[in-house]
């Protein structure tokens, strides 16, 4: 029996429901210190003084400053620019100054709070609009952090064709990941003079370069272990390498084991959030509603330092002509710096903000040709053997009329589209439907996955059974259910043969990072590869004869490791020889495949309370091959639910740089109770890249719930929303606007 397509049982589960998992915060040494981040309450300027005033036991706490630093005191990642502690330059509010650590956690709190910082203040800025022609306002680097140009044939000679052009500008604001489990990492300094560190996160790969650099070790003397974790969304990608340096340079200047964790308020406050962005469409259509050209500038809001706005601003430059043949397009991306604190990855990462855009663009387009939107998407509609705004060929075998057709059968889109234009004359609760359709790409862009050349691998157990031995982390979306799946079909054995070990740095390999909907397409293809290779070496080697039972193939694992010391295959990433992409152009093949999807969205206006809802959500996707039905289906309702968040009430409020909301009292995510009923439909189209078929999943619900949601309240309110959130308070002044003239 197969287990691939059935929703077995997730490996953690016993774990989980018992309280038997152990996070980060459950561990505890004999002699452990509690660590605490001193940070900068100002935006910009220089630290004259750090004073420590009396009343407080200083002698009995250990204070790390960038001084105490052996290594390289910058945090090692894409770009090299962001210091683990500050010295005498501030670039941003909760930039980390220095380090305390006390057997007592509210001892260390309160040195914290007592610390005496003196300043000398610059004039920040904040505005990501000015920061592009304004003269660098971060030291030490330049205000564009990256910059991307697509070209895609001559858009300059279009305009002058084009029966419309439209012109529109959209905003998105940031979002926190609000992942259950806050961010915390343990480091101890073991006899041998090694580090080992434990945390919360989502890539021990990139901790390990992070804590060698910053420690001035090899990565032979450091060790990085995942702790069960609680949410990540890209919130624990790349900021747990900065705490994990912290809890290690503490470790090492104490002699003692340290743990840092963060409150709440301090996880909100300090860690990055998803980018704010500006987007503004110039789109040429002929008088039937073919496009002809699109002019693009998308432009990403990167805080102090790049962190990984890099990665961000390419995936969401790539996608941001959206799902549609535009046979002229120029796309001109840039992520600038500001004095906010570092952006980052969220999940979806650059194309939430660049596919709301697009969608909304489109509906205006529309408007403007006499069209409906969806007659305006049917005629432009990417299809194989067509090419992506990079020039790729589409060869996924997609058919993104048809899934509109079906979305828009199952939700009756057609019929409620004319009753509520009707009821909406008479009631004062006004109603709209909307929709969206967008791609997502899966796996690293580019050559990503190239340079990255990740390794998994699958090892037989002196128990008789297999396990898989990958650095992809369970962080709840099921990774560890999904490799066993695939590793017991492949070998034809139980589901419950099957094992996963946790991701450590001196047991697992580097599979990369668990980012990019890459963890099921790209690291499980290379399970599946090495699984069959420990299948091979059983039969050449012990004498397995096929077919086999699982007891059959545990006493041919007993025979093999008899005579072996051990069997463990390994797999590596090899690029398929049907990409082809030039990093200096942005020209080729983007993604090995495409997730595609349309997303509709009933939405009811209160003008009491200018408040809009969500009624109905139906999500249909094609993701390939449906591994785990009930995991796909919650990957989805979580992304929706996200995106319904980001879309009307998860507004981050700034104050000189500071998240001032940074609360779940008044950073309003959507409970259970705000929340829709989410329908959600698969359509498959195997990928043979990836296992059994199988595409990315995690990352694509979240891009169409916001221009959806935006979409059907336009159409209940015959008003445009070109900015997310639209919190009553924004709707407010669109409505009242329009009153007013």
């Amino acid at each position: 029996m197969s287990a691939v397509g059935t929703s077995v049982p997730r490996k953690e589960v016993n774990e989980k429901l018992t309280g038997r998992s152990k996070y980060l915060d459950d561990l505890k040494i004999p002699g452990m210190l509690h660590g605490v981040t001193v940070r900068s309450p100002i935006a910009r300027g220089r630290l004259k003084a750090v004073r420590y005033p009396a009343g407080v036991p200083w002698d009995e706490f250990t204070i790390v400053t960038a001084q105490d630093i052996p290594g390289a005191n910058v945090v090692k990642l894409i770009l090299e620019d962001q210091p683990i502690l500050a010295g005498s330059v501030i670039n941003h509010p909760e930039e980390a100054i220095l380090l305390l650590a006390h057997p007592d956690r509210a001892m260390a709190e309160e040195g914290r709070r007592r610390i005496e910082l003196e300043f000398e203040e610059d004039e920040p800025l904040f505005d990501m609009l000015a920061s592009l022609n304004q003269e660098r306002i971060i030291w030490g680097q330049d205000n564009i952090l990256k910059k991307i140009d697509i070209v895609k044939g001559d858009v300059d000679a279009v305009w002058s064709q084009a029966a419309h052009i439209v012109e529109g500008e959209y905003w998105t604001g940031a979002s926190e990941q609000l992942y259950i489990e806050n961010n915390g990492m343990m480091a101890q300094v073991q006899p041998d003079g090694s580090v080992t560190v434990w945390g919360s996160m989502q890539c021990p790969y990139y901790v390990l370069p992070a804590v060698c650099h910053a420690l001035g070790r090899t990565p032979e003397q450091v060790q990085i272990i995942q702790c069960e974790t609680g949410g990540g969304f890209g919130g624990k990608e790349e900021y747990p390498s900065i705490i994990a340096c912290h809890a290690a340079l503490l470790a090492l200047k104490s002699g003692k084991p340290v743990k840092i964790a963060y409150d709440r308020e301090e996880d909100m406050a300090a860690t990055t959030k998803r980018h704010p962005s500006y987007t503004c469409h110039r789109t040429a259509v002929d008088k039937d509603g073919k496009l002809l050209a699109m002019e693009i500038e998308f432009i990403l809001d990167g805080g102090a330092y790049a962190t990984l706005s890099s990665v961000v601003l390419s995936r969401g430059s790539i996608h941001a002509s959206g799902p549609y043949f535009v046979p002229n397009v120029r796309i001109k991306a840039r992520a600038v710096a500001t004095n906010h604190p570092p952006h980052g990855a969220y999940r979806g990462f650059g194309n939430p903000q660049s596919l709301f855009a697009v969608e909304r663009h489109l509906n205006k387009v529309a408007a403007r040709v006499g069209i409906s939107p969806e007659e305006l998407r049917r005629r432009n509609f990417l299809k194989d053997g067509l090419t992506t705004a990079t020039g790729q060929i589409v060869r996924d075998g997609v058919d993104l009329n048809a899934l509109m057709e079906r979305a828009f059968k199952s939700t009756d889109y057609h019929a409620k589209c004319q009753r509520f234009v009707e009821e909406n004359r008479t009631s004062s609760l006004k109603k709209g439907i909307g929709f969206a359709v967008f791609h997502h790409g899966s796996g690293f862009t580019g050559i990503g996955e190239t340079k990255m050349a990740s390794i998994a691998g699958v090892q037989a157990t002196d128990q008789g059974k297999v396990r898989v031995l990958a650095a992809s982390t369970e962080i709840g979306q099921g990774a560890r259910t999904v490799f066993s799946q695939i590793v017991a079909d492949a070998l034809q054995l139980p589901y419950e043969m099957i094992e996963v070990a946790q991701p450590d740095t001196r047991q697992v390999p580097n599979s990369g990072p668990t980012v990019a909907s890459r963890t099921c397409m790209v690291v499980g293809k290379l399970v599946e590869t090495a699984a069959l290779g420990v299948k091979q070496a059983l039969v050449q080697q012990a004498g397995l004869a096929v077919p086999y039972t699982g007891e059959e193939f545990s006493a041919a694992i007993l025979r093999y490791l008899q005579r072996y010391p051990d069997l463990k295959v390994y797999s590596q990433y090899h690029t398929p020889p049907t990409i082809h992409w030039n990093e200096e152009t942005y020209q080729g093949d983007a993604y090995g495949a495409y997730g595609w999807a349309v997303y509709v969205a009933e939405v009811s206006y209160d003008p009491i309370c200018y408040e809009a809802k969500v009624d109905h959500f139906l999500a249909l996707q094609d993701v390939g091959k449906v591994l785990h039905p009930v995991l796909a289906e919650g990957q989805v309702e979580g992304g929706v639910a996200q995106g319904v968040g980001w879309a009307l009430s998860e507004e981050v409020v700034w104050k000189n740089g500071h998240m001032i909301n940074n609360q779940m009292t008044n950073y309003i995510m959507p409970t259970a109770v705000d929340l829709p009923r989410i329908e959600v439909l698969f359509h498959e189209a195997p990928y043979a890249g990836g296992p059994q078929g199988a595409k990315g999943v995690g990352e694509m619900p979240i891009d169409g719930p916001a221009p959806a949601i935006l979409n059907a309240l336009s159409q209940a309110l015959g008003l445009e929303f070109d900015r997310v959130p639209a919190t009553p308070e924004t709707i407010m002044k669109t409505v009242d606007g329009a009153r007013a003239n």
